[in-house]
């Protein structure tokens, strides 16, 4: 397997010291609340992409950690190291102050920083709208960029003249180096509890370190998301914080509960959520948790056991007990394939984007109405279906009414509603038939309506 990132259009990088708004700014020109927002100095920590667009012109935003000046973040090293690939990489960079605080020497020391770059610089002075701000901005027409926007953020003044000057100088045409086409993406949010390897795992499928990865639980705080090419089909794919048990989370802060919050709406934007187990350790309550949401979500679900390079020794009857006992705790996820990989090593790693790939088709797939009520007729000659109440039901026809996920509609002439183990009887039915592997089924009975006496007929078309 072979896979790729795609770039989307030339890239605008925003810089600056921490606390000054990039993140404010990133979520305003991108209309997403993708970058996490507090007072609190640092908080992010990997670099953020986001497709953006103004007048018509399209380009990536990407907003780094805070990279220059003091830092009590233990990561605080490999923040850097992040934000200087970004920059490596920016066709234009947004160069964020603070207008209140007027020019600092961390400011300076940015601009040094920026002086050798090959990207074109623009200065944005945030926070203009506080009167603190006024007549502080002179100061940094010093270091000599141009041009000076005064902008406030939090309240979008400024922003278009901002968006105006970036456009101006974004190359064009052949210059901007990609194709600035979108086309269908597969959006997959790699999820788990902390510390179980889903930066690893990220890094691993993008053959570079996009994720910071360290052994602290709790280091990815927003969801890091990265475009992949693979077998001529794109995918999204998110690394998202780790989730904990909701009391954890309550008493660990502001900043860990945003990160969750960004982990689940990551999974209710997904077609395919990657739960990723720490196989040293095993699966635990908050694992189905996770799942339960993506599945209620409607997502296609893919389980991989990390670190599995450690379970080698093992041997094979350790594996049967390992997948049995995790069939067990999450008896609801019957249907989402076992992947055992190690994202370290990169063993088995690439099976991961062949199965999503996978999952994903099915979780789209289609039946034709007469193959769909050919098999039901087979089906519940087999088994004749029951309501709640032990009564016997006939099925009229069945429809397909929705994909993402598979949506079936069986009409009976007395139920509204199948027995549970019925209901199940069906779904098994359904995903084995039409092979809806690693996909949520979703079944709805309605009872036909009978037709007043001297109701004309449809006419057949």
């Amino acid at each position: 397997m072979t896979a790729k990132r795609t770039v989307r259009g030339p890239t605008v990088v925003l810089v600056g010291r921490p606390n000054v708004g990039k993140s404010t700014i990133f979520n305003r020109i991108t209309r997403t609340r993708r970058s996490i927002v507090t007072a609190i100095a640092g908080t992010t920590r990997d670099v953020i992409h986001q497709p953006a667009d103004w007048e018509n012109t399209p380009f990536t935003l990407i907003d780094t950690g805070g990279m220059f000046g003091a830092s009590s973040d233990p990561l605080h090293e490999l923040v850097v190291v992040q934000g200087q690939r970004a920059l490596e990489t920016a066709d234009v960079i947004v160069f964020v102050v603070d207008g209140r605080e007027g020019l600092v020497p961390g400011d300076e020391e940015i601009a040094q920083h920026l002086r050798g770059s090959k990207a074109r610089v623009i200065m944005a002075v945030n926070k203009t709208d506080d009167k603190r701000a006024r007549g502080r901005v002179l100061e940094f027409h010093e270091l000599g960029f141009e041009p000076v926007v005064e902008i406030a953020a939090e309240h979008g003044e400024g922003v278009g003249d901002l968006l105006d000057e970036v456009v101006r100088r974004l190359p064009t045409g052949r210059d901007a180096g990609s194709s600035l086409d979108t086309p269908e993406e597969t959006a997959v949010a790699i999820v788990g509890r902390p510390n179980v390897g889903k930066s690893s795992l990220l890094n691993r499928l993008l053959k570079e370190e996009r994720s910071i990865v360290s052994d602290m639980p709790g280091t990815t705080r927003d969801t890091v998301d990265a475009v992949l090419r693979w077998h001529k089909r794109n995918f999204r794919i998110v690394d998202t914080a780790g989730i904990r048990r909701a009391g954890r989370v309550a008493s660990s802060g502001q900043l860990e509960s945003l990160s969750v919050i960004l982990a689940r709406r990551a999974i209710e934007q997904a077609d395919v959520a990657v739960l990723v187990i720490d196989a040293s350790i095993g699966p635990a309550d908050q694992d189905g948790a996770i799942a339960g949401e993506a599945e209620r979500a409607g997502c296609g679900i893919v389980i991989v056991a990390n670190k599995w390079d450690l379970m080698k020794e093992k041997g094979p009857d350790f594996y049967k007990w390992f997948d049995d006992d995790l069939r067990r705790q999450l008896k609801f996820l019957d249907y989402a394939p076992i992947l055992h990989i190690s994202a370290s090593t990169g063993e088995r790693a690439p099976k991961v984007l062949e199965m999503v790939d996978r999952v994903a088709e099915a979780r789209s797939r289609r039946i034709s109405t007469g193959e769909l009520n050919r098999f039901v007729k087979e089906v519940t000659a087999a088994q004749p279906p029951k309501s709640p109440g032990r009564r016997a039901v006939r099925v009229l026809y069945c429809a397909q009414t929705s994909v993402e996920p598979p949506t079936f509609v069986f009409f009976t002439n007395i139920a509204t509603e199948f027995h549970f183990s019925y209901q199940r009887y069906l779904v098994n039915q359904l995903r084995e038939k039409f092979n809806l592997m690693g996909t949520p089924i979703r079944i709805h009975v309605r009872r036909r309506e009978k037709k007043p006496r001297g109701a004309p007929a449809k006419s057949a078309e």
